[in-house]
């Protein structure tokens, strides 16, 4: 994981990864959209299943991204920052680390470059220099990057709803300003790698393993286009020092949808290929 760094914190995050406002309607008279509600009501699962479809039309979009764990005591939040292009399913994040427990060692970012089965981190950490990138499978991660990158990709996020299996519509709110539509539900890893593009798939099966359990419960709102504007996902994993259950909750807000998004992977001859330092 990211965390990977400097202090007692990034190691401690480290060890447990591996081992609303209610608004109106807009614009329609109250009998159309109590009917729109309905219809969203009834089907809410057909609307996640098509998130991620929503997405690849809309193109790109700018991403916020949280990442909140607690073990030993200790809470841990990691946030990022960046762009998304959900056609060619390709990111651009800038990943800020917590700060050591005594408040003194600054961490700089780490740039995370996100693509189809791989991972790539600039400033990934001691025994890197700092010129080169660290390349990342993420079918050989246990969690399929959901969490080790300490940010969840956008694009994985929205895939992982076409695995929700009961779904709640709590009703409309608002995100960043934006009319949405709020719903609740679990989704099962299984059943999201099943239908997930093959880019995805391999990663949401190592995740459906590697987690305490293939269900996820998610907190998802959708715009009136069906874009996803905000999603939280609730991950549980096995804490192999602890041996307890460690939960994290990682939480993805999309916006600006149409920036420009120029992601370039690193040539090869920039990959990192020596021994990490732990």
């Amino acid at each position: 994981m990211v965390a990977q760094a400097e202090g007692r914190v990034g190691r401690a995050v480290v060890a447990a990864v591996v081992a609303g406002l209610m608004v109106g309607a807009t614009g329609c008279s109250g009998g159309g959209a109590a009917a729109e509600d309905a219809r969203a009501a009834t089907d809410s699962v057909e609307v996640l299943h098509r998130a991620a479809a929503a997405l690849e039309r809309a193109g790109t979009a700018k991403a916020r991204t949280s990442m909140e764990m607690a073990t030993g005591g200790t809470r841990v939040t990691i946030r990022g920052e960046g762009v998304y292009d959900f056609k060619d399913q390709m990111g651009q994040l800038k990943v800020l680390l917590p700060q050591d427990p005594a408040g003194t060692a600054e961490h700089r970012p780490i740039t995370e470059l996100l693509a189809p089965g791989a991972l790539f981190m600039k400033n990934r950490g001691a025994g890197v220099p700092a010129d080169k990138w660290v390349r990342v499978d993420t079918a050989g991660l246990s969690d399929g990057n959901l969490v080790t990158g300490g940010a969840t990709d956008p694009y994985a996020a929205a895939e992982l709803l076409r695995g929700a299996r009961t779904v709640t519509y709590v009703g409309r709110t608002e995100v960043a300003g934006t009319p949405v539509r709020h719903y609740r539900g679990t989704a099962d890893l299984n059943v999201a790698a099943e239908g997930a593009p093959k880019g995805q798939r391999a990663a949401l099966k190592a995740a459906a393993k590697g987690f305490a359990t293939a269900e996820v419960p998610f907190d998802a709102y959708l715009d009136d286009q069906g874009r996803l504007r905000k999603v939280r996902h609730r991950f549980s994993f096995v804490n192999g020092l602890q041996k307890g259950t460690v939960a994290v909750a990682s939480t993805t807000l999309l916006y600006d949808f149409g920036v420009p998004a120029d992601v370039r992977l690193p040539e090869s001859g920039d990959i990192f290929a020596g021994k990490i330092a732990e």
